[in-house]
């Protein structure tokens, strides 16, 4: 691949202007830019047909291309990318888009499930794409564990934090289940959680189990190792991944090509491939980071665009990530800085304590 720096230093102003305009344009209507739409906007008068000659020696460079028989071109995912680097403009974020983000989080009341729910909502519907929250793995000591039996088939298991925060689970407890079995349960796991942490208490109940067996009544044992494999199911224990907004990605789609890719990100999202590999992209540092068509590898669509940043704790280490996945056409100068915002913010209340 031609190196972008030097791509674009072999451009004069013209084929500059020429190149910003189409990707501009193409990011705000998703239809090709022709020469005459060129005329009417470049800052020096120049001809059709000169602008048509731009655009051919653009094209040669890789960074336009012609997707039909239209005389219209539009960015390469290459030519995207090096607008992106390079000519790309982001500014602050909005005042109004700041506004709604934070009274969207001033609403949570100290849960950090719901804080996080209610970022990808913010996320979603500001930039009218799909959102991605990432949440942390809850690394706080546990302070207290119950079961709560809500019918014969639906019990709920309540973990308690130290830091205050509560966490609830429904699951379909062993039959014949009674109060006494789930308070020996809970007895159980509280006389080995002090002081542990959620991964901790899970690998240290594994051997209990296996050397304590005889000690604890059958019913309250099933109970255990039902807790055991609850906590143990990814994406609920460890890193969950919250998709909102998935209807967005709809849009105004109607070519069957492009509703086969749109449908092929669905089933990655609904599976929540790669959750793991999701934190991983951010941890080469602070700030956000962009992955554009092909050059996004958590999702089987190539056509697809991945704005990620992470999200720090109080020590200064990557936690979590939130992010915004769209079309390659999304709107990069106005979602960078409200992803930026977003995970800062986040940060700064798990940080903070205060959710």
């Amino acid at each position: 691949m031609t190196d972008e720096t030097e791509d674009l230093s072999n451009m004069n102003a013209r084929s500059r202007e020429v190149f910003r305009r189409v990707v501009e344009g193409y990011l705000d209507n998703g239809e090709p830019v022709g020469s005459r739409t060129l005329t009417r906007s470049m800052n020096e008068k120049v001809s059709a047909a000169t602008i048509r000659n731009t655009m051919q020696d653009l094209e040669f460079m890789g960074l336009l291309n012609s997707p039909h028989v239209s005389a219209g071109r539009i960015p390469t995912q290459f030519g995207l990318r090096m607008f992106v680097d390079s000519l790309m403009e982001v500014d602050n974020i909005k005042a109004e888009d700041k506004r709604q983000i934070e009274s969207e989080l001033d609403t949570n009341e100290g849960d950090v499930g719901s804080l996080l729910d209610n970022v990808g909502s913010a996320l979603s519907g500001l930039t009218h794409s799909a959102s991605l929250v990432l949440a942390p793995k809850q690394e706080t000591p546990i302070k207290h564990i119950e079961f709560v039996s809500l019918s014969t088939e639906r019990a709920l298991v309540v973990l308690v934090f130290a830091d205050g925060q509560v966490e609830n689970r429904l699951f379909t407890p062993p039959l014949g289940q009674t109060p006494s079995s789930m308070r020996e349960a809970a007895n159980f796991l509280n006389a080995l959680a002090e002081g542990q942490t959620l991964s901790s208490l899970i690998a240290r109940i594994k051997t209990e189990m296996n050397t304590r067996r005889q000690e604890i009544d059958s019913l309250a044992g099933q109970l255990v190792e039902q807790g055991l494999a609850l906590w143990e199911n990814e994406g609920e224990s460890n890193e969950r991944l919250i998709v909102r907004g998935q209807s967005n990605l709809l849009g105004e789609e109607t070519d069957a090509g492009n509703l086969d890719r749109v449908k092929s990100l669905f089933d990655d999202l609904e599976r929540k491939r790669d959750i793991a590999n999701f934190l991983e992209l951010t941890e080469q540092g602070e700030g956000v980071r962009i992955f554009i068509g092909s050059e996004n590898k958590l999702f089987s669509l190539s056509g697809s665009s991945l704005v990620v940043s992470p999200y720090m704790n109080a020590e200064r280490k990557i936690v979590g990530a939130v992010g915004v996945i769209g079309p390659t056409r999304l709107n990069y100068g106005r979602i960078v800085p409200i992803v930026n915002f977003t995970a800062q913010l986040v940060g700064k209340l798990i940080s903070d304590g205060n959710r």
